[in-house]
This record gives C-alpha cells, sequence and structure tokens, in this order.
C-alpha cells in the first residue's frame, strides 16, 4: 500500500497534477464564486510558467545534482547500479532499451573496465502495474553483457522496488561477501536520497560508500546558457515540457527525501 500510495499522492503535488486540480476548482467555482475560480485559475498559471521556464528548472535541478559532484573515484570492492535505468524487451522493441537514465549502467560498464571494483551489483525489480516485464537487474545484465562484461562479474538483486528497498537488499549482498567500499551509480539528481539511505543502512558495517553520479541534467553550460545573449535569456523565461518534466524529477526528490525522513529510512 505504500509504495501505490508513494506514487499516486505526489500527483497532487507536482506541478502538472496540482494546476489540474486547481484549474478543476475553479471550472466548478466559476459562476458561484468567481473571484475563487479568478484566484485558482492565476495560482495554476504561475505555478505552470514558474516550474516549466529553464532558470528555476535548472536551478532547481542543480541544487540536487551538484552535491555529490564527482573527482576521481577510487577502487572499490563492488560497484552497485540502481534500476530505473532500462525498459524491458516488449514488442516491438527487439532487445532491452535504456531509458535517460540509462547513463548508470553505461557508466557502471566503464568504471568496471577502468578496474574501480571487480563487480557490479545491479539492483531494481519490476513494480507489477508498470508491466509484467523481467526484473530491471535482469534487465541491466542483459545490456551489461551484451557490451562485453562477464557473467561472473555481475550480481543481480531482482527484488528491490525502491530506493529503500535498494539498500536493504544490496545490504544482505554486502554483508555475505564481507565488502568494505562500494561505489554508488546512480543518476545525479538521484544520489542526495540514494546516499542518504545507503549510509543510513551501512553504518554498522563500517562500508565505505563512495558516491558516483552520472546523468546529469545540469552542467556549467547549461547554466551559462541562460545568459549567454539577452534574446536567450528571455526566451529561456517561456515554458517548456522538458523543463517541467525536471523540475518534477527534483521535486520529487525533494518529498522522497521528506517522507523517508518521515519513516525513519534516513
Amino acid at each position: 500500500m505504500f509504495l501505490y500510495l508513494s506514487k499516486l499522492i505526489p500527483l497532487f503535488i507536482y506541478p502538472l497534477g496540482l494546476t489540474s486540480v486547481l484549474l478543476i476548482v475553479a471550472f466548478f467555482a466559476l459562476w458561484r464564486r468567481p473571484r475563487t475560480a479568478a484566484f485558482c485559475i492565476a495560482l495554476a498559471l504561475i505555478l505552470l510558467l514558474g516550474s516549466s521556464n529553464a532558470w528555476v528548472s535548472r536551478y532547481f535541478v542543480r541544487s540536487l545534482e551538484w552535491q555529490n559532484t564527482p573527482n576521481q573515484l577510487p577502487t572499490a570492492e563492488a560497484i552497485v547500479v540502481l534500476g530505473g535505468a532500462t525498459r524491458s524487451a516488449f514488442l516491438p522493441r527487439p532487445t532491452v532499451d535504456l531509458q535517460e537514465a540509462g547513463d548508470r549502467v553505461i557508466y557502471a560498464a566503464q568504471l568496471y573496465r577502468q578496474k574501480k571494483a571487480p563487480y557490479i551489483i545491479l539492483s531494481g525489480g519490476r513494480i507489477e502495474w508498470f508491466g509484467k516485464g523481467t526484473a530491471e537487474s535482469e534487465d541491466m545484465a542483459k545490456i551489461l553483457t551484451s557490451i562485453g562484461i562477464p557473467q561472473e562479474a555481475l550480481i543481480q538483486e531482482p527484488d528491490s522496488l525502491n530506493t529503500y528497498e535498494n539498500a536493504v537488499n544490496v545490504r544482505k549482498i554486502i554483508e555475505k561477501r564481507n565488502i568494505k567500499s562500494i561505489l554508488l551509480v546512480t543518476s545525479a539528481i538521484h544520489m542526495p536520497r540514494s546516499l542518504l539511505i545507503f549510509q543510513k543502512q551501512f553504518e554498522e558495517l563500517n562500508t565505505d560508500i563512495i558516491p558516483a553520479p552520472t546523468d546529469f541534467l545540469v552542467s556549467y553550460g547549461e547554466l551559462q546558457e541562460l545568459t549567454s545573449t539577452p534574446k536567450v535569456a528571455i526566451l529561456n523565461l517561456l515554458p517548456d515540457a522538458n523543463n517541467l518534466e525536471r523540475f518534477t524529477s527534483a521535486l520529487k526528490e525533494y518529498i522522497g527525501i521528506v517522507i523517508y525522513r518521515l519513516r525513519g529510512w534516513l
């Protein structure tokens, strides 16, 4: 039930969902309470325009992504890759596809080839209502073996349905193998929450959790582009669906941090 509610309730907090709610309220209040309707419409417009322009979106995303900017990574005993990076091989797809977050899988392969760790732990199951495909850990394994990573270097954890379960289930593997250091690979926007959860789960084991973020949505280049010319600065104020999606992703992470703290997971 918690998993279902965690996906459902935030829809009324995210900009698009909240805007829809405000417009529905405005529609029913239009004739009897025009002031209430006008207030809801104005608030919906401000919310939508604010969250879908590049200025707000990029700086909001940066506040998460730049918390763990990568330096020279040390070697470790294992690389841990969190799920959320693949689409299962349903027809008409000929094979497993990578999503936007698929950089996680490629980056893990690069770290392995750089001899940063001898094993890659792939953590991720498959939520049933998203389609009865194979577990994300299996999908990631297929991608990695197809680009030359040996099967014996891969350890699958196919049961996790959220980040908390990723940490809990990976801990069992770490304990069993007595691993004392891991490179944690996930999208940069997801890293702050992931790192807090893993540090909480592993604090008793004295395991070193080293963040290895990838899939950065905002770089110095994107920020410099905002003010490159006056015309571009104005254009970046206009609403854009990609900006709205990125703002929503960042808001999701902040909400997740709050909820996880309330549950004692951080």
